[in-house]
């Protein structure tokens, strides 16, 4: 938890009561309001937390803290994730197993003011949808396919206007073809490439195939 007292201590109790009871592996706390925040926060954080739930590969809750209460089990389970880029809120949504959210309305810190600023906040934010989503990569490959498919149909266009047409400029034609054929070959070659990427990243993460909730 937070040592500027935003998140509630009085949530404590509450929390351990449910983990202790066994109905639930993991406590955590989940902020309903973002009183007291700028406005252009509040709008890139929301706007992330939507983004998030289109492109990742697990549901992060909207305004989930880091603020949290575990068993044992979940613990080891989120030891198993050995990556050192560590997006702590899509770790812990990732291993799964029953969560109980505890709302709470934004709390002004007692003390200091916030480390985090716009810039830290956005590469936070790329760090989340880097380590839970490979759609950046698909979409980058599919748009180089649209881009290699465009090259051709103009490289025709040309070709049959040359033909029909003749070329007013000596060259002209042959060079944007030679331009058009490299520059769609190359973006193609670099989205077959991201998918391959994409793979490598996924298996080096070395993240366990499954999670084993409890054993009889």
């Amino acid at each position: 938890m937070d040592a500027d007292l935003q998140d509630p201590p009085s949530l404590i109790l509450e929390m351990f009561d449910v983990v202790y009871s066994g109905d639930y592996d993991c406590a955590r706390a989940k902020r309903i309001t973002r009183k007291g925040e700028s406005i252009i926060k509040s709008f890139f954080a929301k706007s992330f937390y939507k983004l998030m739930s289109k492109i990742a590969d697990v549901k992060i809750e909207d305004g989930a803290r880091d603020f949290a209460l575990m068993n044992r089990k979940y613990v080891e389970a989120v030891l198993k994730c050995p990556e050192r880029i560590r997006f702590s809120k899509g770790i812990f949504s990732w291993v799964g197993f029953k969560t109980k959210y505890f709302g709470y309305e934004n709390i002004e810190r007692s003390k200091g003011d916030t480390k985090w600023s716009l810039l830290k906040l956005f590469l936070y934010a790329l760090d989340g949808i880097i380590a839970f989503s490979s759609k950046p990569l698909i979409i980058s490959s599919v748009f180089s396919c649209l881009l290699f498919i465009i090259a051709l149909l103009l490289i025709s266009f040309i070709i049959v206007r040359k033909l029909l047409f003749g070329d007013p400029v000596t060259g002209w034609a042959s060079t944007m073809c030679v331009i058009l054929l490299c520059s769609s070959i190359q973006l193609l070659t670099i989205g077959i490439l991201g998918q391959y990427l994409a793979r490598i990243y996924s298996e080096v993460k070395r993240r366990p195939l499954y999670i084993v909730r409890e054993e009889e």
